[in-house]
């Protein structure tokens, strides 16, 4: 099976309830579940320490009304392993939307150590109530080294962005990183890793475009930037990034960011074939996308239809990133009557 076709029968596994073992085959899966064992154990234990809650108000002095997001996913949306606020990636991306944007930003992070899939549905839930207009989701690295079935990983995804979707939030998915550059995972474990994490890559974002939301594919943070210079991009347990590291993982979803909520340049440059920019059937989009750091999908149309003879019609793009922003801490105070809440809860 091509690796198109695998992906998008996992993705519609999932969509329909299936397990995903047809796709992997029982053996193969065994073996993932004693990989996955040793790679946990490779890894190490998280430190103990929380991140620092990058909720709050950024971009102080600038216009209204504020633009309100979500950052829901597992530790690398938290920020696992900085020490300062302004180095996790909430508050590099909240601050980056503020200047760009020249908007208030309040940002509401959700995103929890070790957080695997199925915890996104109570995140949500969390979310949805502060009415965001966009919500940023980063999981899929604990699905897998926890056997997580990808069929299963996938469908609790899609869930989620059909909730979010369902209340008009706009969302941008970054998919599963590339687990192949981890530094603690000798080989054979590499190989198992980088192609697994490839797959459900693919496949969440044929799921994620399927619900309406927009996808950018984060082997950046752990590919081959980070391959180039462990010491600089990796923290301390080489497992999760650094302060540069997650500050590289914010400049690539800005752009997307940006434009999912119709701000800026972001929103109306067109597609270039020249930089390998255009249209794609889902499946080949997806697969592309997985090798390709970076690359954003979202659904679109082509003579009025959503949907060719080889599936859903996807904008492929490569969007440049913007100079970086220093992140900036949150401020915490009440604005234009925003509820209290929303300005102090912490995730």
């Amino acid at each position: 099976m091509g690796k198109a076709a695998a992906a998008r029968k996992l993705a519609a596994a999932a969509a329909y309830g299936g397990g995903g073992l047809s796709v992997l085959g029982g053996g193969l899966y065994g073996v993932l579940r004693v990989e996955a064992a040793l790679a946990r154990k490779a890894i190490g234990e998280p430190l103990g320490s929380r991140p620092p809650d990058a909720t709050g108000w950024y971009g102080r002095g600038r216009p209204g009304p504020a633009i309100k997001v979500a950052l829901v996913g597992d530790s690398s949306a938290a920020g696992y392993g900085v020490d300062r606020v302004e180095e996790t990636p909430g508050a590099r991306l909240a601050s980056g939307l503020a200047a760009l944007a020249d908007r208030r930003v309040h940002l509401r992070s959700l995103a929890v150590v070790g957080a695997q899939s199925r915890d996104l549905a109570g995140q949500v839930e969390r979310a949805l109530p502060t009415e965001p207009d966009l919500a940023v989701v980063l999981i899929g690295v604990n699905d897998i080294t926890h056997s997580v079935l990808p069929a299963t990983s996938v469908r609790n995804l899609s869930e989620a962005v059909r909730r979010l979707r369902d209340a008009g939030v706009a969302v941008v998915v970054g998919t599963c990183p590339d687990l192949g550059t981890i530094r603690p995972i000798p080989p054979p474990l590499k190989q198992v890793g980088r192609a697994w994490s490839r797959r459900l890559a693919a496949a969440q974002a044929i799921a994620v475009v399927e619900q309406g939301g927009r996808t950018v594919s984060l082997g950046t943070i752990l590919g081959p930037e980070f391959d180039a210079a462990p010491a600089l991009l990796f923290g301390p347990d080489r497992f999760h990034p650094s302060a540069a590291g997650y500050a590289s993982l914010a400049d690539v979803l800005l752009p997307s960011s940006l434009a999912a909520l119709g701000h800026g340049l972001d929103a109306i440059e067109q597609p270039e074939a020249g930089r390998g920019e255009g249209l794609r059937p889902i499946a080949l989009a997806a697969i592309e996308a997985a090798n390709t750091p970076g690359t954003e999908l979202d659904g679109t149309e082509v003579a009025g239809n959503r949907r060719g003879v080889r599936g859903l019609w996807v904008e492929l793009r490569h969007r440049r990133r913007h100079p970086a922003t220093e992140g900036e801490a949150p401020d915490e105070a009440e604005h234009d009557g925003q509820p209290e809440h929303a300005a102090t809860d912490g995730a």
